[in-house]
């Protein structure tokens, strides 16, 4: 199982995300016993060279809200050298050049952001498939969308995905040509509740041959060991990894699980 380090980043800042209350995130103030204060260089380098963490996962809070995005800071941390997954709020061909330059090797396209699925089509058409990771965002099960565009090549409102089931967005993103799906129930983020194994096996189920990911509620290795019987290739984790739940040792022992749901 793949184990990535989550860096959610306010005005350039390591913040610790909790339940998608981004208005209350604070920055974070250590890791492994390091003093962070928000560094978030630092904290990557806390999760690659401490805890031998070989993926780091970013989330651009301002762009994903239309600010400005934070480059500087993320080609400090694309220069660190582990494979980086970014989530800057790509919507566009444009925007997803512009993650690739930053430093991304996967670029996230995720739900809550994407005005049209006609648009991720296009992301993977431009950029590759190969480099593309969709979001499949949620809270507490139910999908997080736009309430916005019209999808012109299907005549289908995008908004509509709301009501969709998750197998059925799952299947529709696969279709676009991605590569990996990432599974992230904001409500689970940074609370340390479990992960959502029910949607997670759900998911996998419609969509047995992308890489799957999941993001929020893990707490240690146990979780990890769940998620690889639900179907995971591997967890997004922050908080068990700056407060000691899972240390170094378990991220390596965690490379030999294998999800053992059969495709």
């Amino acid at each position: 199982m793949r184990i990535i380090g989550v860096v959610d980043l306010v005005d350039g800042q390591a913040v610790h995300a909790r339940a998608g209350m981004r208005g209350s995130y604070a920055p974070v103030p250590q890791a492994g016993g390091a003093a962070i204060d928000g560094d978030a260089t630092a904290l990557a380098r806390v999760y690659v060279e401490q805890l031998g963490v070989s993926e780091l996962y970013v989330a651009d809070l301002d762009a994903i809200t239309k600010e400005a995005p934070a480059h500087a800071v993320i080609h400090a941390l694309a220069s660190l050298g582990a494979p980086l997954w970014l989530d800057a709020g790509v919507s566009s061909v444009q925007l997803a050049h512009d993650a690739r330059a930053a430093g991304a090797t996967f670029v996230i396209v995720g739900l809550e952001t994407l005005a049209s699925f006609d648009a991720l089509d296009d992301i993977c058409a431009a950029v590759g498939g190969s480099r593309v990771a969709f979001s499949l965002d949620v809270r507490d099960g139910k999908p997080i969308t736009l309430a916005a565009a019209l999808s012109p090549r299907q005549g289908v409102p995008y908004h509509a995905a709301q009501q969709m089931p998750v197998e059925d967005i799952a299947r529709r993103a696969a279709d676009a040509g991605i590569a990996a799906l990432a599974v992230i129930d904001l409500v689970r983020v940074g609370m340390g509740g479990g992960p959502a194994l029910e949607t997670i096996e759900r998911v996998r189920t419609a969509a047995p041959d992308l890489i799957l990911v999941a993001g929020g509620g893990v707490r240690g290795p146990d979780d990890l060991a769940r998620l690889a019987d639900s179907g995971c290739d591997g967890a997004l984790v922050a908080t068990a990894l700056q407060n000691g739940r899972l240390t170094a040792r378990d991220v390596g022992a965690a490379r030999a699980l294998h999800r053992r749901v059969s495709r």
